[in-house]
């Protein structure tokens, strides 16, 4: 029997060794080929008369995404069907450069069903790359079955617009719709105290209210009027209906019929798929039985019409403008990929000041806030820096609150006008559990050496005493607040009150009170930092940080043509679900010491 027993436990131990290394060598196996597939030389060929297609199922990010060695590979390997990413500045640079590249005939925009991800600010930075392209006389065709505002946005630059002959267009006006908590936390018995500064500082009113302040409900009012307006001018600038019939269109229901949005000329032909992709075809020559067009997909492109080749000494030498990217929440210490810690980006300025090749500093700031601690220490990074070589800020589709003050002690500042900036306020939030903790039978009971030695607690609601402690941390936080963007902008700290409040900006409206310097995107911000630093036309630019060379080939890789995939759009009751994980995912990242937040309203979305 010993013998039986150890010999099956020997046979037991090698079968499953056996599985281990079988299972080890195919997935070292599969890795090993992916890796080889991203050093092979073969890279996709720009086929002459080919189409650049655009596709808005993409999602644009601020930067180049960079992820681990652990993560690129797990996307490689695992079946997923979430949208790609590209960063922002591949995106204008690429279809800048197919603007003069004789290989690249025209451009084809694929809509998304639903709309796009990508933020307002994004849209305009984008569609100012598109009519770069049209101005080459280059032609851009767009196609959807239903065009929804946001994909309208980038299709209005477009020579053609083509619309389903079954779809529909959706030009209904922007709404901002929020979510309140204040009933259902009460009736689970979570009490709700708060601290804060700015009668708009509306970020708490979730939990307190059940509907909009007067005060919020007029910022947000005055915000949606200007970023409609942007759209309303910006879609009619090519096509023969003007603004004001547009808004006509909206104040009467807003949503057109195929033949209906041809006959107001907000499109140009009602056809089907098939026969664009003829035209398309014809105009690049392959009217084979391909299915298909000769085309590639603007992030291929990006990866073979930008990619840098090993630099020149000479090009060693060039003076450097490096691109920070403040992308997310801003929260306390180094942050995750999708935050901005703010010891991680205040190293990343301080290595920039540092670094004597590196003469002048963009901060691509695409933030709604968060941590009032982590703002400051960035903040303060970005003053020192100021002070030795340039820092330009370029504002993405937010920066506000906690936002704008890292970026205000920059040397200039550059906005959208639908940038969503300013919210210059602070707010403690102050949750407690007593009477949900109560009514299930626990109950706490502390000892201490001094009254407040359990100021922190959420076993029961702060005292006024309590509140009063509270009160005066977040008055002398936004004190300081005022104080730094008076100074940096050079506005009475008087006038920055009556600014201040807690109130959000569009970006147009931001440059009439000085709150930022000029309107324009990225571009116009890495200019004019190249001016400032008086560096003429020997200059280059680095992104910091850099991806890594195989992480960056392996996300190159997996990008393609996406013309015929299109995300499944979620059901009404599924996205408010993801409404509240998102909520709960805002609200784990508020971990500033001291409790104190400068942050957007949460949840500010716009349809």
């Amino acid at each position: 029997m010993g013998n039986f027993l150890k010999y099956t436990f020997a046979s037991l131990i090698g079968t499953l060794l056996g599985l281990g290394v079988l299972f080890g060598v195919s997935i070292g196996g599969a890795i090993l080929l992916l890796v080889a597939a991203t050093n092979s030389d073969g890279e996709p060929k720009i086929e002459p008369k080919s189409v650049l297609v655009l596709d808005l199922s993409v999602a644009i990010a601020e930067s180049q995404p960079v992820v681990s060695t652990a993560e690129a590979l797990s996307e490689a390997l695992a079946e997923r069907d979430a949208p790609l990413s590209i960063g922002l500045r591949r995106v204008t640079q690429s279809i800048s450069k197919a603007a003069k590249d004789d290989r690249i005939v025209a451009m084809y925009i694929q809509g998304r069903t639903g709309g796009t991800s990508n933020g307002w600010a994004t849209l305009k930075e984008v569609r100012a790359a598109l009519e770069e392209f049209r101005a080459s006389g280059k032609k851009i065709f767009a196609y959807d079955m239903d065009w929804s505002e946001n994909e309208y946005y980038l299709a209005s630059a477009a020579n053609t617009i083509v619309l389903n002959p079954q779809g529909i267009m959706e030009i209904n006006g922007f709404a901002s719709e929020g979510m309140f908590f204040a009933g259902a936390l009460q009736k689970y018995g979570i009490g709700v105290q708060v601290t804060r500064v700015g009668k708009y500082k509306s970020a708490v009113e979730p939990f307190l209210l059940t509907q909009r302040s007067a005060e919020n409900r007029q910022q947000t009012q005055q915000l949606l009027n200007d970023l409609w307006a942007d759209f309303l001018g910006t879609v009619a600038q090519h096509r023969s209906v003007k603004a004001p019939q547009i808004q006509a269109i909206a104040n009467q229901g807003g949503v057109l019929l195929a033949t209906e949005a041809r006959d107001r000329g907000l499109v140009d032909r009602v056809a089907y798929f098939d026969e664009v992709l003829a035209e398309l075809k014809q105009l690049t020559g392959n009217e084979s039985k391909t299915g298909t067009f000769r085309q590639i997909s603007l992030p291929t492109y990006a990866s073979t019409a930008l990619k840098t080749t090993k630099p020149s000494q000479s090009s060693n030498e060039k003076p450097q403008i490096t691109v920070i990217f403040a992308d997310g929440e801003i929260v306390d210490g180094q942050g995750t990929i999708r935050e901005v810690g703010g010891d991680r980006l205040a190293k990343e300025l301080r290595t920039a000041r540092l670094d004597d090749k590196i003469k002048a500093v963009v901060l691509r700031v695409n933030s709604p806030g968060g941590s009032a601690t982590a703002s400051e220490v960035i903040s303060r990074e970005v003053q020192l820096t100021a002070a030795v070589k340039p820092v330009v800020v370029s504002m993405g589709n937010f920066a506000a609150s906690g936002g704008y003050w890292i970026s205000t002690n920059a040397t200039k500042i550059f906005a959208q006008p639908n940038t969503v900036t300013g919210s210059i306020g602070v707010f403690g939030l102050l949750l407690n559990v007593q009477k949900l903790a109560s009514d299930n039978g626990i109950t706490w009971d502390a000892v201490k050496t001094a009254p407040y030695a359990d100021l922190e607690t959420s076993s029961r609601p702060k005292t006024p005493q309590e509140l009063a402690i509270n009160q005066r941390i977040v008055d002398r936080i936004y004190d300081r607040f005022l104080e730094i963007v008076a100074a940096a902008r050079k506005l009475p700290k008087a006038s920055v009150a009556e600014i201040a409040q807690g109130r959000v900006w569009s970006g147009q409206e931001a440059k009439k009170l000085g709150l930022v310097d000029e309107q324009g995107g990225l571009q116009q911000a890495i200019l004019a930092a190249a001016e400032l630093a008086k560096l003429g036309d020997n200059w280059q630019i680095e992104d910091a940080p850099k991806p890594r060379r195989l992480e960056e080939k392996l996300l190159e890789k997996l990008l393609g043509v996406r013309t015929t995939a299109r995300p499944t759009p979620l059901n009404p009751l599924i996205a408010e679900f993801e409404e509240l994980q998102e909520l709960a995912q805002i609200l784990s990242s508020l971990n500033d010491p001291k409790a104190a937040y400068s942050r957007l309203p949460y949840q500010l979305k716009i349809d």
